[in-house]
This record gives structure tokens, sequence and C-alpha cells, in this order.
């Protein structure tokens, strides 16, 4: 067992594996992979059909790029000096994946939301990541690089300086530790309210109302999904059954008691759902259940799995199923987790985690984002970030590498500008080959579909596969 002294000298050691100003530094590999030839490759296991809207979203603007460009940016990370200070990373902490939920027990709190791409690594991926994020958000709103910087030392610093106080609590009190409403609803001043989702006010109990209004009707007074081709979709007979006996096997990979909650309800419908930048193609559901009548309706998702893109840079995973991995990397990583996480294998041996969908109450739209909100913003993932590490690495020599000055901050200020560069041109040669026709993009999926009915608008018969 290592004192903490012994893990203080470790953080300090590592500093010789990779000193706190080379994270400022981006070289490009000299064979680096042309980051379209990446973004292909994950496309040979997604459904063929939504490929073109992927496309459409990721080019429409350099933050949607980098979005779906997780795989790129990994691979460009792995060329980069390591601290060699291992955490459970998120492997997608860029500023969207943060947000203001309500928790099992319906308290409001604000941390980490995505987990796809979970997987153990150095902490500054994450912290690199996120900095790049809040670089081309701020670019994208026609901010100067004096501003994007402001808030990216913000982020880091508030990442710092919370990893310092982590390390000096006990472990109980770190494993508790959270954001919670008194955080959060500072934010929300005059001007700001129009960046967050309704009412994130902890007063309103936690409901799953808004997405039930958005995404079902009643048309013969019973509740049923409502179709929004392509991105809502109903599915066929085949799959409907299918779906019925995956639920039946992802039951049994939740806790006891939360099988016995889960008893309460039945299935009632399901639909394919596209969802996000990244997860576009990958095969996606909703499922609609009912407990002690018609107003009492929960929505779960199921989530197709793959492997993190993070993993073929790193230490293979420890979990064999990809569906597993994802629920244990958030249980393990996030506050309040959600009381319906778990995971099943599903047709040809494909991997899924099913999730409740949330009734997201607060999270942040980059559009139009002052530099005032973005910093405070930065300052609130960086500090929720620092959290998520303590949880599953070495919070003492962590703090000890990154110490008190602000050598690491400013390392990330100017990593994330160069790399925003980077990822701008990344952006530019994949908007090119869309114009070309060289890449399909999504106006060519929707003009497929104009023959279409209402009566006819069904997913394919293998949608599941």
């Amino acid at each position: 067992m290592f004192t903490p002294a012994d893990r203080a000298a470790r953080g300090r050691a590592a500093r010789k594996e990779a000193s706190r100003s080379s994270h400022g530094l981006w070289i490009p590999a000299a064979d680096r992979l042309d980051p379209l030839t990446s973004l292909a490759r994950q496309t040979t296991t997604r459904v063929p059909e939504l490929l073109p809207l992927r496309y459409e979203r990721m080019a429409a603007s350099p933050y949607a790029f980098l979005r779906g460009a997780a795989a790129v940016m990994a691979a460009d990370l792995a060329t980069q000096p390591r601290s060699g200070l291992t955490v459970q990373l998120c492997g997608d902490a860029q500023l969207l994946n943060f947000g203001a939920f309500a928790s099992s027990d319906r308290a409001l709190l604000f941390d980490v939301d995505d987990f796809d791409e979970t997987h153990p690594g150095p902490f500054e991926w994450d912290v690199k990541r996120l900095a790049v994020s809040i670089a081309v958000a701020s670019r994208d709103n026609g901010q100067s690089d004096i501003e994007a910087r402001r808030a990216v030392h913000a982020a880091a610093e508030a990442y710092r300086t919370s990893m310092h106080r982590l390390a000096g609590l006990g472990e109980l009190d770190v494993w508790y530790e959270h954001i919670d409403a008194a955080d959060i609803l500072p934010l929300v001043r005059s001007g700001r309210r129009k960046h967050l989702g309704p009412d994130p006010s902890p007063a309103r109990p936690r409901t799953t109302l808004r997405a039930l209004e958005e995404l079902t009707d009643m048309p013969d007074g019973r509740r049923r999904i409502a179709p929004d081709p392509p991105l809502l979709e109903p599915v066929g007979r085949l799959d409907m059954a299918m779906l019925r006996r995956i639920f039946i096997g992802y039951r049994s990979t939740l806790p006891e008691e939360r099988r016995t909650l889960l008893d309460r309800y039945r299935f009632v419908d399901a639909a394919r759902k596209v969802v996000g930048v990244a997860g576009v193609g990958l095969r996606c559901h909703i499922v609609l259940l009912a407990g002690r009548d018609t107003d009492d309706q929960l929505i779960l998702q199921i989530k197709e799995a793959e492997r993190s893109v993070l993993e073929p840079h790193l230490q293979p995973s420890g979990y064999a199923h990809q569906g597993h991995r994802i629920v244990a990397g958030q249980r393990l990583l996030q506050t309040g987790g959600d009381l319906f996480l778990g995971w099943v294998t599903g047709p040809e041996g494909r991997h899924f985690y099913w999730r409740q969908l949330r009734d997201t109450k607060a999270s942040i739209t980059i559009d139009d984002l002052s530099p005032s909100l973005l910093y405070d913003q930065a300052w609130l993932c960086g500090r929720a970030l620092a959290r998520t590490h303590a949880r599953s690495g070495d919070r003492i020599a962590i703090a000890h590498y990154l110490g008190t000055s602000d050598i690491f901050d400013r390392a990330m200020a100017d990593f994330s500008l160069r790399y925003a560069d980077r990822n701008a041109a990344d952006h530019a040669a994949l908007a090119s080959a869309v114009v070309a026709g060289r890449i399909p993009a999504g106006h060519r999926y929707e003009e497929r579909r104009t023959g279409l009915t209402a009566s006819n608008r069904t997913t394919p018969r293998s949608a599941l596969r």
C-alpha cells in the first residue's frame, strides 16, 4: 500500500516521461492517416443508409466535425508525449458531452453524460479533448483566439485546482463528491437562459414528460412512438420481436432490486432512432414501456456498442462485451447514475447497452455562446472532469504532476489552438469531398426517400443486423 507521499513522488516523477509544457505541442505524425480514411474505416460496420446523414452532420461546422472525429483525434493523441498516469477516461470529453440532469434520486447534478468511448488511458487525453472542443466552439462563435485561450485556461485551471482539493479528501468523500444545483444555477443569469434546456430549477421533479411529448402521440387513445423519418422510424414485425427478446436478456444484467422495478413495466412500442453526430449509423432504438397506467411511462434507449476508438492505441479493454464496458465505465465515473443501465448481445453477436432516455434539464448549446458563458461552462466542465478522474485514478499523483503553477493550464491553451487549426483543415477536407460528390451527403439520403408515404416509411427487415 503506497503512502500519500509515495503517490505524490510518483506524480512528480511522471514529469520525466512527459513534462507539463510538452503537452502544449502539436506535432502531427509523419505518417498521419488521412482523416477521411479514418472516418471511412468506422463505416464498415454501420447502417449504410444512414452514413450520408452522418457526413452531412459532420460537414456542418468545425465543431460538428470534431464531434464525429473522436477516432481521428485519438490517433493523433497517441503520437504525443504521455504522462503514464492512468484513469478511466470518458473517451469523448468534448463540451457537449457535459450537462445537468436529474440523478436516480432526483437531485439535479452536473456531470459527464457520454461514455461510448470510455477506456483506461492517460488522464490528459480527456483534458485535451475538452480543451480543443472549447477552442473550436469559441472560434465557431466568432470569438478571438485570446478569448478562446482564456476559456481553455479556465477549464485546465479548474481541473488542476479541483484535483488538488480532491487529493486532500478521504476515499468516501471523493466517491460522494458531486456538482449540484447550487453550483449550476449561478450560470442561469439574465441573457443566458436561452442557452440552457427548459427549467433547470431543482424544484421541478425529474420526469420523462418532455421526452414523451416530443417522441410519442396518442392517435387511437393509446400512446405510441410517433414516426419522424428518417430520424425516428417504426420497426418491422421481425425487429419488434427481436427487441422483445433482447429486452429479456438485458434485464438479467440489472441488479436484483432494479429488475423488480423494471418488471412493473410492460413493453408497448419500439422505433429506430438516429442520435448525435458520432453515433449516426450505429444501430439505435428506443423502447416505450408502460407502468401503472397510460400516464406512467418510461422510454429506454438501446444503442449499439462498438470497441472504443481509444483501444487501438492503448491496452486492450478488460471487458469482452463492449456494452458491459460502457455500462461499467459510466457506473464508475458518473455520480447518481442511471437506474436502468444494462447490456445485452443482439443478432449476429452485436453488442448493445440499454439506458434511460434522459430528460436532460439543462444542457449547453454552443450556438451564439458569449465569451463569459463559455468561460463559466469551461470552468464547470474542468471541475466535473477532475471529479470523474479522481474516482478512477490516482488523484494524489495527478495533483502533484500538475503542480500549483499554471504551466499545465497554459500548455492546454497552446495545444487547443494548434489542434483547432488541424481540426479546421480536416473539416475543410470533408466539406470539399462532400461538395465534390466524393462522399455522399444527407440531402441525397433525403431525396431517395421522397417517394415514401406515411404508411410505408418502415425500416429495413434487418435494422438490428
